[in-house]
């Protein structure tokens, strides 16, 4: 054999040798990727977009492997289902869930776990097993809402009830809670509800109803499931000139709910977690294997007037 062949020969096996060496890195460093599929039910509020953005943000910055892929369903259940689809079909390692309705988004979660793909589900829950449901407890955000309105009304209350959206799980807790507490208690009496979605544009539709159909002094309380539809009735009531006297109370931790507070304009607002950056940290976890507990229960704070200004600025 002449020495160009060898040679020759020499730098081919060099070349097949380091191309087999760079093939097997590429494929350490894709095993070493992990990609997370984030559907969010809507970006509507603030809530759901400090949801969002929280987690993005920490991923971005403590987790260089994680490609975090956000959906947004826009509100419509249809679209939710359609995007889950897709993280799917775009093979992500864990999908994160905070579904629009239990029952729409109940399907495809149930298949996403059946195909091997962890679930994390955020805020509201499916009705199906997940790999993990994290959340502050709803139910007991409904109760506390009853148990201030009733010791800050003691001789009772005709009540508007500005409701979620409707099948969502933390609108069906959030509405017994309040119910459950209320209930045998004559003096007590929600008198109008609507579904408003969460919204302050549809409470602030609602609430001009009801200054129309309600004479002024006939409505004492207003409870809303979150802090946009709560500012929502303020902004009609005080353009009614019928703010005072009634008893506003949202939920969420908003910023300008806190101000509304120290105001004297809304009279209790009940943070409730928005999951991050704990959920991202939860869906790591998950997608290292490591041990997670089944339901993670994030703490939830009342705050009223006697609290809030160690919680002015703090909010979402």
């Amino acid at each position: 054999m002449n020495t160009n062949r060898r040679q020759f020969l020499k730098l081919t096996a060099a070349l097949t040798t380091a191309a087999a060496l760079a093939g097997s890195a590429r494929g350490a460093f894709a095993a070493d990727k992990i990609k997370i599929g984030f559907s969010q039910g809507t970006m509507n509020h603030p809530w759901r977009i400090a949801m969002v953005e929280v987690n993005k943000k920490f991923a971005e910055a403590n987790y260089p492997e994680v490609e975090l892929i956000v959906t947004d369903g826009n509100n419509d259940a249809s679209k939710q289902v359609a995007d889950v689809e897709s993280l799917v079909a775009q093979g992500i390692n864990v999908l994160v869930i905070s579904p629009l309705t239990a029952q729409a988004l109940t399907p495809v979660v149930k298949d996403a776990m059946a195909n091997g793909i962890p679930v994390l589900t955020l805020d509201r829950k499916v009705n199906t097993e997940v790999t993990c449901h994290m959340g502050g407890a709803n139910l007991p955000l409904g109760e506390g809402a009853a148990k201030f309105l009733m010791n800050a009304l003691p001789d009772g209350a005709k009540i508007i009830e500005l409701q979620g959206t409707a099948g969502a799980s933390a609108t069906l807790d959030r509405h017994k809670g309040f119910a459950e507490v209320i209930a045998g208690n004559s003096k007590y009496e929600v008198v109008a509800d609507q579904n408003c979605d969460y919204t302050r544009d549809k409470a602030v539709k609602f609430m001009e109803d009801m200054v129309q159909r309600f004479k002024a002094g006939e409505i004492q309380a207003v409870y809303a499931h979150n802090d946009e539809m709560a500012l929502g009735a303020v902004q009609v009531l005080e353009a009614a000139g019928r703010l005072d006297g009634v008893k506003v109370i949202g939920m969420d931790g908003q910023n300008n709910a806190f101000d509304a507070i120290k105001a004297g304009k809304m009279s209790a607002c009940f943070i409730y977690p928005y999951c991050a950056p704990e959920g991202i940290q939860a869906a790591h976890k998950i997608a290292k294997g490591e041990a997670i507990e089944k339901e993670i229960v994030l703490p939830t704070v009342e705050v009223t007037s006697a609290n809030v200004d160690q919680f002015v600025g703090k909010g979402i």
